[in-house]
Order: structure tokens, then C-alpha cells, then sequence
């Protein structure tokens, strides 16, 4: 009774902990230093009472969660004292040091983390850290790119060299848009303070091997697999199970992997280290028994686990040292010690202790869900095995087709199991579903982490293992596809309330725990929700507007009662990425649009134009208004093409829709890309809002001729992201908008929006939105004095300072 006493006792001091740490994550800015120390004084304080007095237990809660906060808060102090000023930002710098990590190569070029030894500005000394991050996130970009050098690296960047390049860094800033991925907090989680781009000043290689051996070593595998496997999809598959480099694998095969649901198959995750522990305990414990003088030193359970544990993180070092691979070393590790120490906890302490482990070593990892999808796995694996009495007499298979069947029946109730109870916290957390994951699972699993991923390690030792397994790649991949073709093969739900998402995460429970069918049945109505999750939707006569934070280029939601507009699609950032992948197509599926009623593309340049590809490719699209010129390659990708004129109009829902330019008449003339830009209004009653693409000054004074009445808003969408060549006095005075919406790149090399443009907007009042500062937009006709920054309703102190 004493030691089931104890184990309550222990799980609700390690969930107070959670708590804590829960608790910090949600600060928009973090406590001074002396509350951070009151914390963990008072927490030690509160712990040791319950320790000394059992009853106290409630001073023990509040003592785990504070200090829990506390300790987060000084560790989280200690990684923003490493910052950038502001003065520096854009500034060359010269910096030496040494290439941190493997190099990940794409056709825009190399990024890769760089740890700095010294640093320099206009021949002063900078202090590093202190004025230049010890870590910087660098990029050596070619081709397109906007931050492209004309002196590429090729070949010559390899891991643990040391170099001197010319930079320019900025603060870490990313996009920041409803239910996108937090960049900021990954930089933060990896300890890195500022980004930059290698600028053509000439760079010096210095040493070729001055540390991270590491990480020369994971280069020497990459190149051996790139210049021995003629495939490239198959090297890439090879190079990421082998050294964790993610990144060579391809863009259409992330896509593949991603529907047919065994994206994290692909990836070094908690599965392949704890699969490669087991291995290694099996070979240990084999090789342990032959010796007696090993066995008298260390039995042979003790010297399996050990010697896992040691495997897992060597193989989790070998492969980058990832985040989810971190989280299971200190998962086994803390199972391994609970073990060695003679304490035989339940599972789910033991849960909760690696979970303690896990936060206290990296509190970030709380707000990734790879955490909670690992721990749920486990969880959900214990906690629903069948009750089964521990008798030692119980008979075991006696034939080998028994034992094979015995095997196979409970590989598949675990795959069941983990397809039933993660499905849930799947679409609260991606909002999609593969619905053929659980057979593709079937094969995947043993096939990855059995076949592919030792030939992939086998061939560090003998090359031509990597043949072997580029062809069993090439057959997974093919059977892959034939799934992925069969129709529905993706759901996708809308993004549910918080209440919904803790109903379906009960209700799956409830499925999977070894309960009376009677209780199981509770799970029906409390997964509904989940499943088919109410939707906001304006009313009718009403709209609503999201100008996405897509970085230096336009993307505007708009949304009806029942139909949806998106005007541009925003940049291609580069050959493999884009706006419409990277934020659209996350921030619609949330929404629960699984269609474009109309796709309005302003005009040809690729800030408006980047992500059009990705949506036509990937969601149903009724048809496009454009200005595109004959033989654009967009206009091949949809039938249903329509050439923007002034004077189209159409209404859905109770909501007016009219273009404004060009006229008919400009397209039998030569004229620049920006002249020809769609502008549209949408209003609803006396309330409307004007997108205007990049038309300039010449443009605002044509409409101000042909439609002055018809300009008046409420919000704007500045016309040429707040050029110097747009935004006329007169445009600004005919339009006299209450919100004006700047979307630009954070520090973006055209300096928009500019300064002089900023000011008209100022004099006359107007409220300046500008995405570098506020992230999405969001505003309702019905409600138009209001808007929502995104940025200043979900900052945390990791994330970048809203901007003046």
C-alpha cells in the first residue's frame, strides 16, 4: 500500500512538473532574473517539505511546477542573452569559424549551422557571443534566390571545416501564420540567434578538418552514397536513414510519403533508435553469455541494456542528433537507470519520469508534436494490452508457424492500436489523415526499419548493401504509389476547437483501453466533434479576409458563406519550395476549404505567382482570373482561365465582386507586368476591401479617372507592397481606407514598404498593418474597425519583437 502511496504520490509531482513547464511556454515575455530565482528557491523549498512531511503533499505540486518555470525561465534568459543587435542586422560581417552540421544542399544552394570563433565589422572586433551569436544559421545561396552569391561554394563546403566568410545576418524571423510552423521556436530549440547569407566577398577555406568529427563523418557516408547510387531517390531515402540529412530527399517524395502516411518512417525518429536498441541489445547479450568472466561482471540483462542504451546514442549522434532522436535516448536512458536501480515503477511512471527528463533537458519539446506522438504511441501500447495473469507455467507456441502466428497477430493488434489511438491527435495536429497509412504501415514498418534501414547502415561497411537497398527503395516506393492513387486516399478536416480535441483524444483512449464495451461506446460521440468539427463561417451578406504572412510578396484569403476566393498565391522562396505549400495549403486545410472556388492571379511576377503551381497541383481549383499573357506555363495547368477585364463582376453569397483593371483595351499594348496587375474589389453592403497587386501610380491615376466612385474602402491591400511607385496622394485620398495592409518580407532588399509612403499613410491617419510585424491578418466586414495581428495575439518570448 506504502509503494502504491509513493507512485501517486511521484506521478503528480512529475505531471506538476509538466505543469511548469506548460506554464513557462506560455509567457509572451519571461519573468526577470530575481523572479526566476524566487522560483527555484521556493520550488526546492516546497519540494523538501513534502519530502520531510507527507502531507505537505500540496506544497510539493506547487514546488515541482515553480520549479520547473524557474529553471526554464534562467535557461531561456541564458539563449536570448545571445542575440543580434538590432544596429548589425544587414550590416557585413566578417566572421570566422567552423561548419557545425552537414550541409543541406537544394538548387538554390547550402544552408548549414556555423559556429563562430570570431567576428568583425568595418576592422572592429565584435565580442562573440555578446554582439554576433556563437551559432548562426547560414545560407550559401545561388541561381534566383533573392540573397544569391555569384561565387558558389559547389563541392568545397563540407562539414567541420573552418572558413572565413563576409555575411549579412538579421534576427531569426519567420512567417507567422494560424496553424503554421513556428520557425523561431525551432531555431530557439536548436540554440540559434541569428540568421545570414554568405555575401561575394571573397571567402577563405582555412582548415579542412578543425572539428565535428562527427558530423566529417556523416559527410564522408553522404558522398559515398551520392557517388555510388545512380537513383537519386533512392541516395536520398539512403541518406536520410543513414545520417539523418532530411533534405535529399525529394520534394514529390516528401508528398508521396506524407499521404501514404509513413512520412515518419523517413525521418531518424524515436522508432528507428529504439528499434536500432533493441538490435544491439540482441547482438550484446548473444556475444555476453559466451564469455563467463563478462557474465560474473555484469549479467546479461544489465550488459543488453547498457549496451542499447550506448548503440541507440551513437546511432543518434550518427544521425544528427535530431530532436526526436534526443527525446528517446533520454527515454531509454531514464528506463535504463529506473532498471539498473532495482525499481520496478509501473508504466506509466515510467512514462511520466522519461517525460520529466525529456523537458528538463529541453522544455521546447513540449510544443512539437513529435513529443506528444511518441509518448502517446507508448502509452497507448501499454495501457491497452490485455490483462493477462502471470502465470510461468503458461504454454508458449511450440512450432515455428505458431510462434510466426503469434508474432503476426500481435504486430497487427499494435498496429491497430497505434493507427486507432493516434489518429486523433494526427488531425489536431496536421488536420490531415492518410486513410491508407494503416496498410501501408503493414509493409512499411518491418520493411524501413528491418530491411532499409540496416542496409542503409550496413553500407557505411560494405558499399554494395546500398544497391540492395536502392532497389527494395524503388519497390516501396512503387507500392506506395499504387495506394496513394486510390481515390480519398487523404482526409482532411478543418482545425477543431480546443474542446473538441481533448473529446476526441478521450474517445480514442477509450477505443484502444482494455474497458467494457459499454464504456467504449462513449467514444462514438466524443470523437464526432473531432471528426466533423463545427466551422466558423461568416453570414450571409458577410466576408472575411486573411492577408497571409507570406514574406516579401501577396496572398490574401477571402471567404463568403460558402465560397472562397484566394488573390495571389505569394513568392517561390525556391525551386523546391513555395508559398502555396508552405502557408497556403496548411492555413486553407485548417480552415477547412477543400476547394478554390476562384484563384485570381494579379499579374506574372513571382511574388504573386510563386505558390499558384502548388495549389493548382494539390486542391480542386473551379477556375483562374488572370492577366497572364498566351503560353504562360500556370495557364497550361487549368482549363477553366479567364483574362481579368475591368468591369467583370460577379456575387456570391450576398457579397459584390468586381474587377477594376486593366481594361480590355491594355492587353493589345506593351506594358510592363505590374501595369497589368488585376486590382479587385469585394464589398459587402457600404464595407469593402481593394486588392491591388502591384499597379503604380499611373494605374491609381487611370482609376481615379474611370472608377473614383467605386475606390472608397475600408481596408486596402497596398498597392506594390508600399513602393515608392504607388500609393499617390490622390489614390490614398480617393480611397481613404481605415486599415492599409503593407505585405513584405521582413528586411527585404526592395526597402518596402518605403519610408516617404509610410508617411502619407500617417499623415492621413490611416492604421498600418505591415506582416514583417503583425504575421496574418485577419478581419470580418461585419466587424470592420477590428482586425487581428496574429503575431501580437500568439507572441511568446522566442518569438521575434513586434516592430514599430
Amino acid at each position: 500500500m506504502r509503494g502504491s502511496d509513493t507512485g501517486w504520490r511521484l506521478a503528480a509531482l512529475a505531471l506538476a512538473w509538466l505543469g511548469g513547464v506548460a506554464w513557462h511556454l506560455q509567457q509572451r515575455s519571461l519573468w526577470p532574473e530575481a523572479a526566476c530565482v524566487a522560483a527555484i528557491v521556493v520550488g526546492l523549498m516546497g519540494l523538501a517539505a513534502a519530502w520531510r512531511w507527507r502531507r505537505a503533499l500540496a506544497l510539493g505540486l506547487a514546488g515541482s511546477a515553480l520549479l520547473a518555470a524557474g529553471l526554464c525561465g534562467e535557461r531561456a534568459a541564458w539563449r536570448l542573452a545571445d542575440a543580434l543587435p538590432s544596429a548589425l542586422e544587414g550590416q557585413e560581417i566578417a566572421v570566422t569559424g567552423v561548419v557545425a552540421s552537414l550541409p543541406q544542399r537544394s538548387n538554390a544552394g547550402q544552408r548549414f549551422r556555423f559556429e563562430v570563433e570570431s567576428a568583425s565589422a568595418h576592422g572592429t572586433l565584435l565580442d562573440v557571443p555578446g554582439q554576433v551569436p556563437a551559432v548562426l544559421a547560414l545560407g550559401w545561396y545561388r541561381g534566383f534566390h533573392e540573397d544569391a552569391a555569384s561565387v558558389q561554394p559547389g563541392k568545397e563546403l563540407r562539414a567541420g571545416q573552418r572558413w572565413r566568410f563576409t555575411v549579412r545576418l538579421r534576427q531569426p524571423h519567420g512567417n507567422f501564420n494560424p496553424h503554421g510552423f513556428d520557425y523561431e521556436l525551432s531555431l530557439f530549440e536548436l540554440g540559434v540567434r541569428a540568421t545570414g547569407y554568405v555575401r561575394d566577398a571573397p571567402s577563405q577555406l582555412i582548415d579542412s578538418a578543425a572539428g565535428h568529427p562527427i558530423e566529417r563523418l556523416r559527410q564522408q557516408v553522404r558522398d559515398a552514397i551520392d557517388s555510388r547510387v545512380a537513383d537519386p531517390r533512392a541516395a536520398g531515402v539512403l541518406a536520410a536513414l543513414s545520417v539523418g540529412d532530411q533534405s535529399a530527399i525529394a520534394r514529390d517524395d516528401w508528398d508521396l510519403f506524407r499521404n501514404a502516411g509513413v512520412a515518419h518512417l523517413m525521418s531518424i525518429s524515436g522508432l528507428h533508435v529504439t528499434m536500432f536498441a533493441w538490435l544491439a541489445g540482441l547482438l550484446i547479450a548473444a556475444a555476453w553469455r559466451r564469455s563467463e568472466r563478462l557474465t560474473l561482471l555484469l549479467p546479461v540483462p544489465a550488459a543488453a541494456r547498457w549496451g542499447g542504451l550506448i548503440a541507440a546514442a551513437a546511432y543518434a549522434l550518427f544521425s544528427g542528433w535530431g530532436v526526436p532522436s534526443q527525446r528517446t535516448v533520454w527515454m531509454l536512458a531514464c528506463v535504463t537507470v529506473l532498471q539498473a536501480l532495482g525499481l520496478h515503477w509501473p508504466w506509466s511512471l515510467v512514462l511520466l519520469a522519461s517525460a520529466v527528463v525529456v523537458t528538463a533537458l529541453d522544455p521546447w519539446a513540449l510544443l512539437q508534436p513529435g513529443f506528444w506522438l511518441s509518448f502517446a504511441a507508448v502509452g497507448l501500447l501499454m495501457a491497452s494490452a490485455p490483462a493477462q495473469a502471470a502465470a510461468p507455467d503458461a504454454p508458449s507456441p511450440s512450432t515455428w508457424a505458431a510462434r510466426l502466428w503469434a508474432e503476426a497477430h500481435q504486430g497487427l493488434r499494435t498496429q491497430v492500436i497505434a493507427t486507432i489511438g493516434l489518429a486523433p491527435l494526427t488531425l489536431v495536429f496536421f488536420q490531415q489523415l492518410s486513410l491508407v497509412g494503416f496498410a501501408a504501415n503493414l509493409f512499411a514498418i518491418p520493411l524501413v526499419t528491418l530491411v532499409i534501414t540496416p542496409l542503409a547502415l550496413g553500407g557505411v561497411v560494405l558499399a554494395p548493401l546500398w544497391a540492395v537497398a536502392a532497389w527494395v527503395i524503388q519497390a516501396f516506393n512503387a507500392l506506395l504509389t499504387s495506394l496513394t492513387t486510390v481515390p480519398g486516399a487523404v482526409w482532411s478536416v478543418a482545425a477543431a476547437p480546443l474542446w473538441a480535441q481533448l473529446a476526441g483524444l478521450l474517445g480514442a483512449a477509450l477505443l484502444v483501453l482494455p474497458l467494457p464495451w459499454r464504456l467504449r461506446a462513449l467514444a462514438v460521440p466524443l470523437l464526432v466533434p473531432l471528426l466533423l468539427p463545427p466551422r466558423m463561417l461568416p453570414a450571409e451578406g458577410a466576408f472575411e479576409l486573411v492577408a497571409a504572412d507570406v514574406g516579401q510578396g501577396t496572398a490574401v484569403l477571402v471567404r463568403t458563406r460558402g465560397h472562397v476566393l484566394v488573390f495571389d498565391t505569394g513568392p517561390q522562396y525556391s525551386s523546391e519550395s513555395d508559398a502555396g505549400e508552405r502557408v497556403l495549403m496548411p492555413l486553407l486545410r485548417a480552415r477547412g476549404d477543400a476547394h478554390i472556388d476562384r484563384l485570381v492571379l494579379s499579374h506574372r511576377d513571382l511574388d504573386h505567382v510563386g505558390g499558384a503551381r502548388s495549389l493548382l497541383t494539390a486542391m480542386p481549383v473551379g477556375d483562374v482570373y488572370s492577366s497572364l499573357e498566351p503560353g504562360h506555363p500556370l495557364r497550361a495547368l487549368t482549363p477553366h482561365f479567364t483574362r481579368c477585364e475591368a468591369g467583370q463582376h460577379w456575387q456570391w453569397d450576398g457579397v459584390d465582386f468586381k474587377v477594376l483593371w486593366p481594361p480590355a483595351s491594355d492587353y493589345e499594348r506593351q506594358r510592363k507586368s505590374n501595369a497589368m496587375s488585376c486590382v479587385l474589389r469585394v464589398s459587402a453592403g457600404t464595407v469593402s476591401a481593394l486588392l491591388t497587386g502591384d499597379i503604380e501610380a499611373e494605374q491609381e491615376a487611370s482609376l481615379l479617372q474611370s472608377d473614383a466612385d467605386l475606390l472608397a474602402s475600408k481596408v486596402l491591400v497596398v498597392p506594390h507592397h508600399g513602393s515608392k511607385t504607388s500609393s499617390s496622394t490622390g489614390f490614398l485620398d480617393a480611397v481613404r481606407p481605415s486599415q492599409a495592409v503593407f505585405q513584405a518580407g521582413y528586411r527585404n532588399r526592395f526597402g518596402h514598404p518605403a519610408e516617404d509612403v509610410l508617411a502619407r499613410y500617417r499623415e492621413r491617419g490611416i492604421g498600418i498593418v505591415s506582416s514583417p510585424s503583425c504575421g496574418a491578418w485577419q478581419w470580418a466586414s461585419n466587424a470592420p474597425e477590428r482586425g487581428l495581428c496574429l503575431r501580437e495575439s500568439q507572441q511568446r518570448y522566442w518569438h521575434h519583437p513586434s516592430l514599430p
